[in-house]
């Protein structure tokens, strides 16, 4: 049995995705309302995508179950100690990093959110786990958030705030990430930008789509 398996964890993340899915229903029908290229200039904009995200403050925008499990594994077989999460929201994804670090003997997860009651729940969802003490959630915006106070090296990272801030974001990350570190990036289809940055040959990266919406990376 691992961390990820038992109770109370196990039980928390049984629930959590029962309600992400019911959560997400919810926000599929609502975007129906919006024209696709509207939604396309939100979901890539580098300015408005603080007042889009919290006007999705009450939806998980959670990772899925196979990613969550993807996430674990890649932290647990990379023997990870230091991970950097982009996009708290209500805890799915940070819940399955901090578990691999337990199961991995120790370390921490700095995680970042700017939308306040998210990360009330998140961090409500933490403790619940028995995981406080191996998480950190930054209020505010990861541009600043993130732009200092780091590990000396980075072992893994996930990117699932917005997605438009993809580059930005792995820019400030990658002089601190290890040889050998692991970058999954949520919904990447969403950032060309970034996707055009990891797969291009001689920018230090080896990468692979998984499922539908997610890519794997490995720092060369």
């Amino acid at each position: 049995m691992t961390t990820l398996t038992s109770p109370p964890l196990s039980n928390l993340l049984t629930q959590l995705f029962e309600d992400a899915k019911t959560s997400s229903a919810v926000l599929a029908q609502l975007s129906t309302n919006t024209p696709p290229e509207e939604r396309t200039r939100l979901m890539t904009s580098k300015t408005e995508y603080r007042e889009m995200y919290s006007r999705m403050k009450e939806f998980h925008l959670a990772v899925s179950p196979a990613t969550g499990t993807l996430l674990y594994m890649l932290a647990r077989t990379s023997k990870a100690r230091s991970i950097v999460e982009f996009g708290t929201s209500f805890g799915i994804s940070t819940l399955h990093l901090a578990a691999a670090l337990r199961d991995n003997g120790g370390g921490r997860v700095i995680s970042t959110e700017f939308e306040t009651s998210k990360i009330a729940r998140a961090q409500a969802n933490v403790e619940a786990a028995g995981l406080a003490d191996l998480v950190e959630i930054r209020a505010g915006d990861a541009l600043q958030t993130l732009s200092s106070d780091l590990p000396q090296t980075i072992d893994l990272v996930l990117l699932d705030g917005a997605k438009s801030l993809y580059p930005q974001v792995l820019a400030l990350l990658e002089p601190r990430l290890r040889h050998g570190a692991m970058i999954v990036a949520d919904n990447a289809d969403w950032s060309p930008e970034y996707l055009s940055r990891v797969r291009t040959v001689g920018n230090g990266y080896l990468s692979v789509p998984f499922g539908d919406d997610v890519e794997v990376s490995l720092k060369l």
